[in-house]
């Protein structure tokens, strides 16, 4: 078959799911992927812990007709051992499985709560040059009144690894303000290879972790720690903010909801519309009514009356007021 204009070489797609809302997640996920792009070259892996001592309970998806509705939609499923975070650290599930991906084949990560709106195969990916989502708020660090400052507290972080601090900041900020300093959000990013980027990420967050500069003495690391070690990752691999064109990711390709009330209450009437018409065949509802949120928001029509409280062209400046506005009314289910 003839490539597509747009089209860049094969490369496979990883999601990380267990027990509960992510498995639900991950569903809509793979039913989003298929239908629009519905010739996918590369590989879906739907990536789950196993069982072990870090996990006081079981995270594993045991629902057959999970399993095989996401078999059906394309995915495979990929166990993983979790060697260091675990249930005291789940976000860190996203740096473990990469090491469960074949070698030397580019990935692109996806949160399960992100929603593939048009053709992923069109996006012109540089598998050399990573980067991640700059759909984020200035989250980390926060700033103490007679604390070290952004500059202070971020150039820490790069001494500590032998990287330039300079080179990764952005000279059209103002010093002092978050958004001068490399900072993403972890809800997609790729490379040439998960395991060199895997092995990256985990031994700076590891060291972040535990043996974190003076600086970062009065700053949370959860659950911050997987954002914290990413731009750290993605400047030592060459990367930066700029290696993919706007719009695309977090814009025209892929949707990061995060939540479904938030998702009713700011993302745009062609993403509910693509939600609604991929949660709507019947193997699908009977799966997803399981899920509280989906149930309520999807299916008894709660996410329209939801929605019906917030003006997209108006929406609060923070997503926390966001929240606290779909929690006042009632409507808040995660």
């Amino acid at each position: 078959m003839a490539k597509r204009v747009g089209q860049t070489n094969p490369f496979n797609v990883l999601v990380v799911a267990q027990r509960g809302r992510l498995q639900c997640e991950a569903l809509l996920f793979a039913a989003s992927l298929r239908r629009n792009c519905p010739d996918f070259a590369g590989r879906l892996f739907v990536a789950m812990p196993e069982p072990g001592p870090l996990w006081p309970e079981d995270p594993t998806i045991r629902d057959a007709d999970t399993l095989d509705m996401l078999q059906q939609l394309g995915a495979e499923i990929l166990p993983f051992e979790s060697r260091h975070f675990g249930a005291a650290y789940p976000y860190g599930n996203k740096i473990e499985a990469l090491f469960a991906l074949p070698e030397a084949e580019p990935f692109v990560f996806f949160d399960t709560d992100t929603l593939i709106t048009g053709d992923l195969e069109k996006v012109p990916f540089d598998f050399d040059r990573p980067t991640a989502s700059l759909r984020r708020e200035g989250t980390w660090p926060q700033i103490d009144l007679y604390g070290p400052g952004y500059s202070a507290i971020w150039s820490s972080l790069y001494d500590k690894f032998g990287l330039d601090f300079e080179s990764s900041l952005d000279p059209s900020q103002p010093d002092e303000y978050w958004r001068k300093y490399l900072y993403f959000n972890a809800g997609f990013f790729f490379y040439s290879c998960p395991h060199v980027f895997g092995q990256r990420f985990l031994d700076m967050a590891l060291a972040i972790r535990d043996t974190p500069p003076p600086e970062l003495a009065c700053q949370s690391l959860d659950p911050w720690l997987d954002q914290v070690a990413l731009p750290l990752v993605i400047h030592s691999l060459g990367g930066g903010r700029t290696t993919l064109p706007e719009g695309l990711l977090d814009g025209a390709v892929s949707c990061h909801y995060r939540l479904l009330p938030l998702l009713y209450a700011r993302e745009s009437d062609a993403v509910v519309a693509q939600l609604e018409e991929i949660a709507a065949p019947n193997k699908m509802k009977r799966i997803l009514k399981a899920h509280e949120p989906a149930k309520r928001l999807i299916y008894q029509g709660r996410g329209q009356k939801l929605r019906a409280m917030f003006d997209r062209d108006a929406l609060p400046r923070r997503e926390q007021m966001i929240r606290n506005q779909i929690k006042k009314a009632g409507f808040w289910i995660r």
